[in-house]
């Protein structure tokens, strides 16, 4: 029994570990269709008013949106 107590006390000091790696998720990338969700509305809505020729700044404000998040495009 004395081997048992030993073994016990590693697997315990194993556990502590893991909870390191807890913050994983926040890592988790965005996908771009998720991110910058206002210039992507103003941008979406004025192609559809006017055309996407008319619509240059709000492209334009969309993909340097996209660029500071990491993305790019």
């Amino acid at each position: 029994m004395g081997n048992t107590a030993s073994v016990k006390t590693e697997a315990s000091d194993s556990v502590e570990q893991p909870a390191t790696t807890a913050p994983a998720p926040e890592t988790k990338p965005k996908k771009i269709c998720c991110a910058c969700p206002d210039t992507k509305k103003l941008r979406d809505d004025c192609i559809v008013q006017n055309g996407e020729d008319a619509c240059g700044k709000f492209i334009e404000a969309h993909l340097q949106c996209l660029r500071a998040e990491g993305f790019n495009v």
